[in-house]
């Protein structure tokens, strides 16, 4: 049985959870507000308040550059996830775009791969699915069902969506068909052969293998279903005791075989009040913490490394009495303040380059 790591308290139920891709941060939606955690020291960094309903999802661009959120007032939000870093814990930064043309609860959002070029996809109560465009916000494609839509996802191509209904079907919906039109009605008579039927309840979730040749349902019939997306045919039924709320696919970490296979880092304690306040657990720890990956790392010191130590040295220095050569110690201070001025200019420079290309809308 596996062992729980971390408990993490919230102010109320929890309605969607997901963590971004690079492992670094943690979203949770509670009530109509979004927290956002950051893994590596469980600071509490920002708590979003811009929906005016509860939050049913939530989910990350595949570079971690941007999240998406939705909710029961009708909307979809994009955030930029540089910009809620910035903000000032006593201002809500706006969100990139908000997307308000569904006219009932969204249910379900999707990212592609793309990162702020990349395209999503919301599922909605009005029985409608829509494709959008994160970098412009600019909505691609409205496809109408005649039942509610409950879930939704896109193959690794795009080349189809898959609609989860609240009568057990699931929709494959053809994004290169021919005409293109913004507007669709799909309609299950004429494209038969593109339902997925066996569910007898509403589909919750759905998943496409990365080879794009399976798919993945759950249901609150109480059951997950693997499917063969050419045939339509169910290959796999998997029965639970209770309605299936989320189910993925997903590679296999290589130790999870392992029975001796523990995490290398454990999980700090989250915190719950927000960080840099007054009422924060951890009052201490002030500034931003940056680790790289084992893959980013060389041997010798590092640039933050030897700026600390350059910091500490100045410091130091300025600090001594000043017995000796007054004019030789006058020398070194600045020689290492003008060293330190010259890093900090190329690290902003390289931070605004960086920033540029990643929020760099497309033409």
């Amino acid at each position: 049985q596996d062992q729980l790591q971390q408990k993490i308290i919230c102010p109320g139920p929890v309605t969607c959870l997901t963590a971004s891709p690079n492992g670094l941060y943690v979203l949770a939606g509670v009530a109509e507000s979004i927290y956002l955690w950051e893994v590596s020291n469980g600071n509490l960094l920002a708590i979003l308040n811009r929906h005016y309903q509860d939050l049913t999802c939530l989910c990350f661009t595949d570079d971690s550059s941007h999240f998406l959120s939705g909710a029961k007032d009708c909307l979809a939000l994009v955030w930029n996830l540089y910009n809620v870093l910035q903000a000032e814990p006593s201002q809500i930064p706006d969100p990139r775009h908000v997307w308000s043309q569904h006219s009932l609860p969204i249910t379900d959002l999707c990212c592609g791969f793309g990162g702020p070029l990349a395209r999503a996809a919301t599922a909605s109560l009005d029985q409608t699915a829509k494709l959008w465009e994160i970098s412009s916000g600019e909505l691609l494609l409205s496809v109408l069902f005649d039942v509610g839509i409950m879930a939704v996802t896109l193959d690794l191509s795009e080349y189809h969506m898959f609609c989860g209904g609240m009568d057990g079907s699931i929709f494959q919906v053809d994004l290169c068909a021919w005409p293109v039109q913004r507007d669709r009605t799909f309609q299950t008579e004429r494209e038969n052969g593109k339902v997925f039927k066996g569910h007898r309840n509403q589909v919750t979730c759905l998943s496409v293998s990365t080879d794009g040749s399976l798919l993945l349902s759950g249901s609150h019939d109480e059951t997950v279903r693997l499917w063969d997306i050419q045939s339509k045919q169910c290959l796999k039924t998997m029965n639970h005791k209770g309605p299936v709320t989320n189910a993925f696919i997903v590679l296999a970490p290589a130790n999870m075989f392992n029975p001796d296979g523990k995490p290398s880092v454990p999980l700090p304690k989250f915190s719950r009040h927000l960080h840099g306040t007054e009422s924060s657990d951890e009052p201490g720890t002030e500034g931003v913490t940056l680790r790289l990956g084992l893959h980013q790392q060389e041997p010798g010191q590092s640039y933050l490394e030897k700026a600390e130590r350059m910091y500490s040295q100045m410091y130091s220095t300025r600090e001594k009495n000043l017995v000796g050569d007054q004019e030789h110690l006058t020398i070194q201070v600045s020689e290492l303040e003008e060293e330190v001025s010259n890093l900090r200019k190329i690290n902003k420079d390289l931070f605004d380059f960086s920033t540029r290309i990643i929020t760099k809308p497309a033409k």
